[in-house]
């Protein structure tokens, strides 16, 4: 690339062809989990599932993804982010259909499990990828990249609405999407699978493979812990709140966390401009004290209307921060990206796991305010380790 295309795309991102495959990617993720997640509905009345059993098979998906970070990160070292990208990619379109084809629970929760696990390795692998395009174009676009996600998961989520209007089963539903959805994003993906070479040794990557966060890494997943916790629980509780706590109607409730949502899109999608012109650690400060004051409003509202404003001032508190988390973790200096990625995902992915049942437990003894002043807390966690999200230049790069 000659010196004036790489500054018209420092300028005009959406020009760079590892740009657009980045987001191919980040789209194509969030859109066959969105697909997946759309459908539950079906497989629960399919399989005459309990609460308990679903709950279950979920956490399975979950785990799937856990466990295959550590591998995801290493890989990612071996391969190079865009290759293992782009293989995950080809192997989770497939894995999503299979779901359709499971004939018994146990099937479907090993399916499940594999889906979970070529998630989770392609969110550790593309997140490596964008680091690396993120720090060619100098320009901070890891929160556009995560707001292609939510994108991909809306639209996964609106396809499942029409399919069960149109009266599609999910093989059928599932089949045609990830054809169509995996064809596009790989005519951006596949011409730039070899965009980042391998990196370290296999003597390397094996010695490093288990890896979690230490010295200051572990402080940045403190700070992903802080807030996965408060995103997880917002997806899980927001609803509940609005009903128990401010006594709202059932579809009334669902505003809560399409609030949430709204604003987080919406943030990420102009996160950049406002990383490269406060930094990370101002953005990090500010974004905490949003959630903070967001929560606080939730907590002590009297209607509808002041909830829905503090869920959307939460969307804006956490929108930029996990973005922020990956591109430090990819920076780190004494850690490769993939497995820096990767141990910070694993703390990140434990956190969205344990807030909803951790605010279930604090609700169940002092009420669901009590609970969701702790996300307040957790918030205020975030800035004060803001620091930790300073940029420091990597010993790779």
């Amino acid at each position: 690339m000659s010196d004036l295309s790489i500054r018209d795309a420092r300028r005009f991102f959406w020009h760079d062809a590892g740009w657009r495959a980045v987001t191919a990617a980040f789209t194509l993720n969030g859109l066959l989990f969105g697909i997946w997640a759309s459908r539950i509905p079906s497989f629960k009345e399919t399989f005459i599932l309990s609460q308990a059993t679903l709950g279950f098979l979920l956490l399975g998906l979950a785990g799937g993804a856990i466990v295959s970070f550590p591998f995801a990160g290493g890989l990612s070292e071996r391969l190079g982010a865009a290759r293992m990208t782009v293989l995950c990619g080809l192997l989770y379109c497939p894995a999503l259909v299979l779901l359709s084809l499971a004939p018994s629970v146990i099937l479907l929760g090993v399916a499940l499990f594999v889906f979970g696990a070529l998630h989770g390795s392609m969110d550790v692998a593309m997140n490596g990828w964008a680091a690396k395009v993120e720090t060619r174009l100098a320009r901070p676009t890891m929160s556009i990249f995560h707001a292609m996600f939510s994108l991909g998961a809306g639209l996964g989520a609106a396809s499942g609405y029409a399919a069960v209007k149109l009266g599609l089963a999910p093989f059928a539903h599932f089949l045609t999407l990830a054809l169509l959805g995996g064809a596009i994003a790989m005519w951006q993906m596949w011409p730039q699978r070899d965009a980042t070479p391998p990196q370290a040794s296999a003597v390397t990557v094996e010695r490093k493979l288990f890896t979690l966060p230490h010295g200051p890494l572990l402080l940045v997943g403190l700070v992903a812990l802080s807030i996965s916790m408060g995103e997880g629980a917002m997806a899980d509780w927001s609803a509940v709140f609005l009903q128990r706590v401010v006594n709202v109607s059932e579809a009334q409730a669902a505003l809560g966390y399409a609030a949430f949502s709204a604003t987080m899109v919406l943030t990420r999608l102009s996160g950049g401009i406002l990383v490269q012109w406060l930094g990370p650690v101002q953005v990090t400060r500010f974004s905490g004290i949003f959630a903070f004051v967001g929560l606080i409003i939730v907590i002590f509202s009297p209607s509808l209307i002041p909830a829905l404003f503090g869920f959307a001032l939460i969307g804006i508190g956490y929108a930029l921060i996990m973005p922020l988390v990956f591109s430090r973790a990819a920076n780190d200096p004494d850690m490769p990206p993939g497995p820096a990625i990767a141990s910070v995902a694993t703390v990140g992915y434990g956190g969205m796991l344990l807030g909803p049942p951790v605010v279930g437990f604090v609700a169940q003894l002092a009420g669901l305010q009590v609970s969701f002043g702790l996300l307040a807390l957790l918030a205020l966690c975030a800035v004060l380790l803001a620091t930790v999200l300073r940029l420091t230049p990597s010993r790779r790069n």
